[in-house]
């Protein structure tokens, strides 16, 4: 088993190494670690680097599960991550195609966590046209055969840059080319090329 934490549009690294491990499984029995990928992602806009963050609310206080925690609305975050989504990838090749499949991610009122990064993750699968389960822990593993839980960062640019190919960035000729941002950022710039640049050699 390969377990991995959830993820709010999860970075490249993490959507390459999940769609790798056939069966990957979502550790959702954890104690909530907070300001991490489980509600941060990274995008490119015309400002450089951007991390969108859903706020959440820990139902039983620092000892909330991660399948429990709740998101909050008090802010209208899902307005802000749709703004920016669509200004700082408007002008890649495939934004108008793609966007589609995750607009209405921005209009659902999720209660929990779990399942706002579910709809999303589901939402990539059906971008990148590949079929995986998402599938989540039945209880707290201590340990596991390939434990991903803590492998990947919020910030990005960690230690998996060496699986990132340099691809094109829609600000290219503004910024250097930045490795392992959300996995939206290689499917509005890449498109159809998207899958073959995660899977490889690995069939679907």
């Amino acid at each position: 088993m390969a377990l991995f934490t959830t993820a709010y549009f999860p970075s490249i690294s993490y959507v390459k190494r999940f769609l790798a491990e056939d069966d990957a499984k979502i550790e959702v029995w954890e104690t909530y670690h907070k300001q991490s990928i489980r509600t941060r992602c990274q995008v490119m806009t015309a400002n450089g680097v951007q991390a969108l963050s859903v706020p959440v609310v820990k139902v039983n206080g620092n000892h909330t599960l991660t399948k429990d925690i709740a998101i909050s609305y008090k802010e209208h975050w899902q307005q802000i991550h749709r703004r920016c989504l669509e200004s700082g990838y408007k002008a890649s090749p495939y934004f108008d195609h793609y966007y589609p499949y995750i607009a209405t991610i921005f209009e659902t009122r999720y209660e929990r966590l779990i399942e706002l990064n579910d709809a999303a993750l589901k939402a990539v699968f059906e971008m990148l046209k590949v079929k995986k389960e998402i599938l989540h822990t039945a209880d707290y593993a201590k340990t596991a055969a390939n434990d991903f839980r803590n492998a990947f960062s919020d910030k990005g640019m960690d230690a998996h840059d060496h699986d990132i190919q340099p691809y094109y960035q829609v600000f290219s000729t503004k910024f250097k080319f930045v490795p392992d941002l959300s996995i939206l950022d290689l499917i509005f710039n890449e498109g159809p090329e998207s899958k073959g640049y995660l899977i490889q050699d690995k069939q679907s």
